[in-house]
């Protein structure tokens, strides 16, 4: 088995919060508000994961997001990924996603993939989400090299 993702006694961290959002662990429990999000938001997300991800499918149905949503919840359980939801305050509205995957890049050691639902974005949360997640994972994470696809390539 190759190297851990994060070291065995590293605490991940369980949120962040601002004045505009909060991230949290996501979990099978949002599914409702997570598929409101994709669904509302496909054309504005595609290709988030790359030119050649499928993902959203405008025919994705609410028992195809909770399948994916059990998988990220395990594998954070399993500390092989992390995949937090972006919700507004009151935890009522999802706004979008937050992903951290061990990289495939070699010198990497890890690629983080965000989104906000098209309405968010709209409102220029994007931005915003972009540079907060930035300043988290620097601060908190044990990562050196940071690739955000799409975004920028190694992390200041």
């Amino acid at each position: 088995m190759g190297k851990s993702f994060v070291p065995t006694d590293f605490k991940i961290p369980e949120k962040l919060e601002t004045k505009r959002f909060k991230l949290r662990k996501l979990t099978v429990d949002d599914v409702e508000k997570d598929f409101d999000a994709v669904i509302s938001s496909v054309d504005l997300l595609k290709g988030i994961f790359g030119p050649d991800s499928e993902w959203p499918s405008k025919n994705l149905t609410m028992e195809q997001n909770q399948a994916d949503l059990l998988h990220h919840q395990k594998e954070f359980e399993e500390r092989t990924a992390f995949t937090y939801t972006v919700v507004n305050l009151s935890e009522r509205r999802c706004l979008g996603c937050v992903y951290i995957y061990p990289s495939q890049t070699p010198g990497f050691d890890a690629v983080v993939f965000l989104w906000v639902r098209k309405t968010e974005y709209e409102k220029g949360l994007d931005p915003v989400l972009f540079k907060a997640v930035k300043e988290w994972v620097k601060a908190e994470w044990p990562f050196k090299k940071v690739a955000y696809p799409n975004r920028e390539t190694i992390q200041d």
